[in-house]
């Protein structure tokens, strides 16, 4: 198993902010760095800095990084339109090296979407626009000559298909969600891994379940993985001070000393996971990160 660094710097956070908590996640070991893709806080609070594109801070980690994945969990579908998602996607995994994974979903929080102008069609277009994305992003990248597509949204007539991303025949799609009928099959279709964030195993290995059988169908074989918000502490106190300085409850997610949190992965390992994203939500807690590297991370995998 391995662990990802997931961060949500809609939340508050600079370039910098990212920069630093990209190359501790380099130093210490972890598999890749990941970042949520708003452009508006959720939920009150300070809303800091403001946003940072998330393909353009990913650009910048290309450069700054040498070894660890870099990607979106996820990019909405409503923000970019297929063709230059594409070309930005591929540009920056010819940055990195090859390094680059597009987790990509529908969208969802209208707020932001009505804050920077962004339309925000009804859930069953933004399925129908997603799929055809998906279909026009991946053709893109894997067409040897030339690439046309006639959707009910999106047509494109002749497109060159460039730049091609360094990984062949194309970097990782990412396709995460709990739903029970449009995502396992998208997943299976389109998908090289699919993540269920913030669930109980239960529920997990529910949804783990229902794409493995939209799989039988396609004949298609991914890898699974997981996102939770993680609070690790030396020391039930050290927890909760942690916990208390996100306002996260110690109940949820990944959360408890070094032997618990380890315990909680466990149990989604035995579900299949194969991967575990780790929702950091306090970017300047740097400590936090060596704790979970010392303590965790040579235990798993």
């Amino acid at each position: 198993m391995k662990l990802r660094i997931f961060t949500e710097p809609q939340q508050g956070a600079t370039y910098d902010d990212l920069l630093t908590v990209a190359q501790a996640t380099e130093r210490l070991g972890f598999d890749a760095f990941f970042r949520s893709d708003h452009y508006q806080r959720i939920g009150p609070g300070d809303p800091g800095p403001g946003p940072t594109d998330a393909w353009v801070t990913l650009a910048g980690l290309a450069r700054e990084t040498s070894r660890i994945r870099l990607g979106t969990l996820v990019s909405p579908a409503t923000f970019r339109l297929p063709g230059p998602l594409a070309i930005s996607v591929a540009q920056v995994d010819q940055m990195s090296g090859g390094r680059v994974e597009l987790g990509f979903g529908t969208g969802w929080y209208d707020g932001e979407h009505s804050a920077y102008g962004i339309p925000f069609p009804p859930v069953g277009e933004r399925f129908g626009r997603f799929e055809e994305q998906l279909e026009i992003i991946t053709g893109l990248w894997t067409a040897e000559k030339s690439y046309s597509f006639e959707g009910s949204y999106y047509r494109l007539a002749d497109s060159p298909a460039l730049p091609k991303p360094v990984q062949r025949p194309r970097p990782p799609v990412i396709i995460g969600g709990f739903g029970a009928k449009r995502t396992p099959r998208l997943a299976a279709t389109y998908a090289d891994e699919y993540n269920v964030p913030f669930h109980t195993p239960a529920e997990t290995g529910e949804a783990f379940a229902r794409v493995r059988r939209a799989c039988e169908e396609t004949g298609r074989g991914l890898k699974y993985s997981v996102a939770q918000t993680t609070v690790v502490g030396a020391d039930r106190t050290e927890v909760e001070r942690r916990a208390a300085a996100v306002g996260h409850d110690p109940a949820q997610g990944l959360c408890g000393t070094p032997a618990e949190v380890l315990e909680q992965i466990g149990k989604y390992a035995e579900l299949g996971a194969e991967l575990v994203y780790l929702q950091i939500l306090d970017l300047h807690d740097i400590e936090h990160l060596e704790l979970i590297a010392a303590e965790v991370l040579p235990h798993v995998g």
